[in-house]
């Protein structure tokens, strides 16, 4: 059976889409698995053995120059690589208009969630069938049910695994942890000085920390993290097939709401993700060993990029500030024993 996965975007919605696919792999002898995905992040598909072909679509460069992509003839190479051979089935896994628009090129039978049940409804105006599926449980679970339903199996037995192949570890280094900072809102944010401390107790632990930045904002905070601290390691800007083993060979990764702490928790690494103005139910950290610290004050989740409380703070707004230091040292301390579910108790 040959199936295309329409998933365009973003990192976490592409990670979440890892566990179906390794449904897919188990559950359907002889799959072909090809996926349509925003160019960057092919390297990341590609990650998972059963992907065959990842095609890459030039989603950002179409949106904000239409005609010279056009004129360049991307969207004739995305087309031509959609239509280069029929499919049995076509799974939209996005339920937007761009990624039914991405669908429509290619030859195949088109599955996705209906039209009370995609983000956008009309995207199912496109599908032949469209699966009802509401939005009561986790996007990584729905997608799970959405490969089953299109595929005809079943997911009884099947365990959740994300089923990625980071590639080869850095043979012999000392423990380490990996801090991700970096984040589109600044209200998702937590303050320099929580991470400086937390990294002070790592280095008196003897661990090292790994901190990676994207632009400049990113670069000055990590800048700012690492400061006369030398267990801190700022590492340059890296591809995501690179990102992955190092994240793979961590011992411990602590996140705010951005889309490499859900890398983290599919690859089985002790993950705790911060969050305050967003709500991790739906969306959140899916893996093995998570925990999500989740912010008790009355305002959170606020779904906002600026804090209602605290408008003039552009970093570390109160609900992500209330967590210190020993709150995720705690929290790693029992994800990394495999006791995540004592943090709901204290």
């Amino acid at each position: 059976m040959k199936v295309l996965v329409v998933k365009l975007s973003s990192l976490g919605d592409v990670v979440h889409t890892f566990p179906a696919i390794t449904d897919a792999a188990r559950a359907v002898p002889g799959l072909v698995l090809d996926w349509a995905v925003e160019d960057a992040f092919v390297p990341l598909v590609k990650l998972h053995p059963a992907v065959r072909r990842a095609i890459p679509v030039p989603l950002r460069r179409l949106k904000k120059r239409p005609l010279a992509a056009l004129r360049g003839g991307e969207a004739q190479a995305v087309r031509a690589a959609l239509r280069a051979e029929a499919y049995d089935v076509v799974i939209d896994a996005q339920g937007l208009m761009k990624s039914a628009a991405v669908g429509l090129f290619a030859k195949g039978r088109r599955h996705g969630f209906d039209r009370a049940t995609a983000r956008e409804g009309l995207a199912s105006l496109t599908y032949a069938t469209g699966h009802h599926l509401p939005e009561t449980e986790h996007m990584a679970a729905r997608i799970r049910k959405l490969f089953a339903a299109a595929l005809g199996y079943s997911l009884d037995g099947l365990p959740e695994a994300a089923g990625l192949d980071p590639g080869p570890l850095a043979p012999g280094a000392a423990p380490y942890w990996i801090f991700l900072h970096g984040t589109t809102w600044p209200t998702k944010t937590w303050t320099v000085g929580r991470w400086r401390d937390l990294a002070v107790r790592a280095g008196r632990a003897g661990r090292r920390v790994l901190v990676f930045a994207q632009g400049a904002a990113e670069e000055a905070r990590a800048a700012a993290i690492a400061a006369d601290l030398p267990q801190v390691e700022r590492m340059p800007p890296l591809p995501l097939d690179r990102i992955a083993p190092l994240i793979a060979g961590a011992e411990a990764v602590v996140s705010v709401d951005t889309g490499l702490g859900h890398l983290a928790a599919a690859l089985g690494v002790p993950t705790v993700g911060l969050y305050g103005p967003t709500n991790p139910r739906l969306t959140g950290l899916f893996g093995p060993k998570v925990v999500e610290l989740k912010s008790m004050r009355g305002c959170a989740p606020c779904e906002r990029a600026r804090c209602r409380i605290a408008p003039e703070t552009v970093e570390g707004p109160p609900c992500l500030a209330d967590f210190s230091a020993r709150d995720i040292w705690r929290a790693v301390s029992l994800v990394r024993l495999g006791h995540a579910d004592a943090m709901d108790k204290m």
